[in-house]
This record gives structure tokens, sequence and C-alpha cells, in this order.
């Protein structure tokens, strides 16, 4: 049904593109319009298996950005670990991800698409359950956020590799636009969810179902195990061995890596051969000029990418302890994915011109200054928040009883800045990464592109515990000015060593004048 009211809309925009205007008056000024109603209306021929994917992308964040916003305080307040200890767990479950992500493709080339979103799913299901039912630690761990972390690492990559392998060549950039916009109304729903749950059942609150008493923050988990049971049925529509090609609609079962053997075997056999072949790419990448300037450039993303880190794991904490309990920190995140929404789209499209190098500069040093807003002190800010603009975003639209505190002023100013930085700085990476790639190697550079994630998710258990600790803590006195100044300064590391290093580790892009570029 989704699918038949889908291509019903996509088949009335193409007519509406097809059909001559009136007058020229008419045509001049909706041809603007209409061009870019084209790039939309390539989708309706596109086959099921492409909408499915989309709504498989949208389950899996919602469950996936729900995850991230409850993971600490469950640790914390369920599990009882501190705040180092459970950033620490936090950044052991995140590296662990990263890692089982590197075996994926080969895995899918073994099983398919659609039985390794099974598998990851099924997987996803069984951790989120676990979660949702136990408080026991080594069991809520081994049994519940180890297998999640693998889970998780084997859905991802495998729906950005389907939309590649579900369209035709015309229809593939406007749904990878889609895809992103699809991630970013998922963490737009985790967003709301979090809130929702959180002020309905109380910060510490819960309820009880069949003698079984639930936690808010399991709850929250119990939320996203519906999400993630609901990705079930839309795997069970894709077709196995389905493709879409150029020349119309290809059927072919997928040919296994190691045939003649059970499958078990040929899981073991391809997880060994992509540890030979990983170990090969990185002797042959060691040779090239080009792949250390590239680890430079992305070892300085990293600092940008500790900024991210900081608001999935450390600001609800922040939010909650400053604002109080039940304070709607998910709905002010939830701003970000808005912004990006609206604004990647159309900073792409007029920035197409640009190095990708310098609108990464550019976007990285709007992000490092929005940081410093929560840095500020909060004092500046109270004018605004006992104003009209207070009284709008306190109580008419947050629904805050009482004072509005400075932070609900300074929190969407700074989530919105934030978002216009990582519209320009963060899809322009990816490019760089393969507008610099040799001929051949683009899926090699593609994949170091990853590397940000990796170091920034490496000092969330050491700098980002320490400074929520220290500085926000539950109980005492709170300095979190300091600990966004910190995070702020260190983010600074990236801009700064992006313009100062710019002759050294700056590549040629291909396709661009960088003298015209720079001009």
């Amino acid at each position: 049904m989704l699918y038949r009211i889908a291509k019903l809309a996509f088949d009335l925009a193409a007519h509406m593109i097809n059909t001559a205007p009136g007058d020229e008056a008419d045509a001049n000024d909706s041809s603007a319009g209409r061009r870019f109603m084209a790039k939309f209306a390539v989708l309706k021929d596109a086959m099921p298996e492409l909408w499915i994917v989309f709504a498989i992308k949208f389950l899996g964040i919602a469950a996936y950005g729900l995850t991230n916003l409850t993971l600490v305080l469950w640790l914390t307040s369920e599990l009882g670990y501190g705040d180092k200890q459970a950033l620490r767990l936090v950044a052991a479950w995140s590296i662990l991800m990263t890692v089982v992500t590197l075996l994926v493709g080969s895995l899918t080339d073994v099983l398919g698409m659609r039985r390794t979103l099974f598998l990851g799913t099924g997987i996803c299901i069984f951790a989120r359950l676990m979660m949702t039912l136990t408080t026991v630690r080594w069991l809520a761990l081994a049994g519940g956020l180890a297998p999640l972390a693998i889970g998780e690492a084997l859905g991802g990559p495998v729906l950005i590799a389907a939309v590649r392998h579900y369209t035709t060549t015309r229809q593939r950039s406007i749904s990878f636009s889609i895809i992103y916009v699809m991630m970013n109304f998922g963490f737009l729903l985790a967003a709301w969810l979090f809130d929702h749950f959180r002020h309905s059942l109380g910060e510490y609150g819960g309820w009880d179902l069949l003698g079984l008493h639930f936690s808010t923050y399991r709850t929250l988990f119990l939320a996203s195990l519906i999400l993630e049971i609901m990705m079930l049925p839309f795997i069970c529509l894709m077709r196995e061995g389905a493709e879409a090609t150029d020349e119309g609609l290809k059927l072919a079962a997928p040919k296994p890596r190691h045939p003649n053997v059970s499958i078990f075997d040929s899981i073991r056999r391809t997880i060994i051969d992509a540890g030979r072949e990983t170990i090969q790419l990185f002797r042959k990448l060691l040779q090239e000029d080009g792949f250390y300037r590239l680890l430079a450039f992305l070892l300085l993303i990293a600092f940008l990418k500790v900024i991210l880190m900081q608001m999935y794991y450390v600001y609800p904490k922040f939010g909650i302890r400053e604002l109080g309990a039940g304070a709607p920190v998910g709905t002010l995140w939830g701003i970000n994915s808005v912004v990006v929404i609206l604004l990647v789209p159309i900073i792409g499209a007029l920035t197409q011109r640009y190095s990708a190098y310098r609108m990464v500069v550019l976007g990285g040093l709007i992000t490092v200054a929005s940081v410093f807003i929560m840095a500020m002190p909060t004092a500046w800010f109270e004018p605004l928040a006992n104003g009209w603009l207070g009284n709008w975003v306190g109580h008419s639209w947050l629904g805050v009883q009482g004072s509005v505190h400075p932070y609900y002023i300074m929190i969407p100013i700074f989530v919105i800045v934030y978002s216009v930085g990582e519209s320009f700085y963060s899809p322009r990476v990816y490019e760089y990464a393969a507008a610099i790639a040799p001929k051949g190697q683009e899926a090699s550079y593609g994949a170091l592109s990853y590397v940000p994630f990796l170091l920034a998710k490496l000092l969330i258990g050491t700098f980002l515990g320490t400074l929520l600790a220290r500085y926000c803590p539950e109980n005492g006195p709170r300095h979190s000015q300091t600990m966004w100044l910190m995070v702020g300064l260190m983010s600074l590391i990236a801009p700064v060593g992006l313009l100062t290093l710019r002759r050294c580790i700056r590549v040629h892009e291909a396709g661009r004048d960088d003298d015209a570029a720079s001009q």
C-alpha cells in the first residue's frame, strides 16, 4: 500500500512536469520548479525494494537514535555505573561496532543483502530484548550491549549498498539524498520519543506489565525494540537477487564466494578473507603519498566529530542535571535534524563550484563556533529567557512550567548554528575522500572516511567522561560552561589545523581547478 501511494505521487509529479504550461510566461516562471521536481520524478519507476530500503533506514535509525540518547542514562541509573565507567563502556561498544562494520561487505557477499539484514535485525531484536528485561550487569552487557553493536554493524552499511543495488544511474543521486533525509527523520522521531516517554512516565518512573516492572529508560529500549521488529515485514518483501540496471530489472541468485561448502564454513572463510584483504589494502595504501595526506585530513576531522559524540552521550546527562528531570532535551536536539533536512540539499546545490576542502574548513569553523555559545555565562541570556523569546520557546513550544532557564535559549541557538556548520562540512568530507582517490581505489578511500568516527569514539571514555564527571556531576557544584569550553577548544584543532597545514595535506580534487576554487 505504501509503495502504491508513493508511486502514485511520483506519477502525478511526472505528469505535471511533462504537461506544457499555458503560455510562455508561465513556462519561464515554472521552469526552475519543474527542473527541481524532475529530479524526484526519476523515481516513479523505481523498483519496490528501493522504497523498502527507505522505510527500513527510517525505522533502523529511529531505533538506533533512541538507544544512543538513552544508553548512558541506562548504564548509570539502571546498572549503577559512574559517569566515567559508563562512557568507557559506550566507547568500547562504539568501537566494536566500527570494527565489525569493516567485515560486513564481505559477509554480505556470502549471505546476500536480505539474509544479512535478517541476521542483523534478529541480533538487534534479541539484544534490545535483553536490555529491556534485565538489570543484571553481566547479562545486560554480554547479552544486550555487545550483540547490539554487532547487529547494528550488520544493518547500516548493507542499506547503503542496497541503494546502489536497487537504483539506475539516473535514480542514484537523488536516492542517496533521500536516504540521508530518511536518516534525519529517524533521528527526529527518536528525539520525540525520548522526550515523550520521559515526560509521560517521569524521568525515574516506570510502569508494570504482566508482573514485570519497566523503568522509563528500559521503556525507551522497549520502544526501540518495537521499531526494530517493525523492520521485519519490510525485509520479508525484499526479493533476493533483484537488481536495478539501466536496461531494466534483473533477477539473479547471488553467487557465493565459497561454493560447495556449508553456509557456516563459508562465513568463516569469508571473515578470514576479509582480514587478509584489509591487510593487503593497507599495505598498498601505505605506498601512496595521497594516503598520508588524507589520513592527516581525517585525523583533524575527528576533532569535529567529538562534538557529535558529546551530543550523543554527554548532552542528555548535562540537560537533565542542569534543567531537571524530564527536561525536553531530545526535542531541542531534534532541531538538528530539521535544519539538516532543509539545508543540506540547498547548500549542496549552491556550493558545488567550491572545493570540498574549502567547504570543510568553512563548515568546521561554524561548527566549532557553535560550541562556544554553550561556554558563555548563562547570565548573558537571562534577558532573552525572561522576554518574549523565552516565553515562546519555554512555555508555548516546550511546555516548561515556571521560569525559563537561559539554557532553553542557549541550546536552540547552539544547535541551529551547529547544524548549519554540519550541513556545510559533513557531506563534503566523504566527497573529498572520493575526489582525491586514485582511479580504481575510490572504495578504499571512501572507507577511510569513517576514521574520524573511530578516533572520536576513543575520546568518549577518556576526555568526555572526565569532563562530565568533573564539571557537570550529579551532585555538588557544576561548572558546565567549562565543560563546553574544553570541548570547543579541542574541536578548534580541526579548522585551525586544516588552515595551517593546507599546503601539506591538501590534495588536488578530481574535476576541480584548485586555483579557481581558492579565489
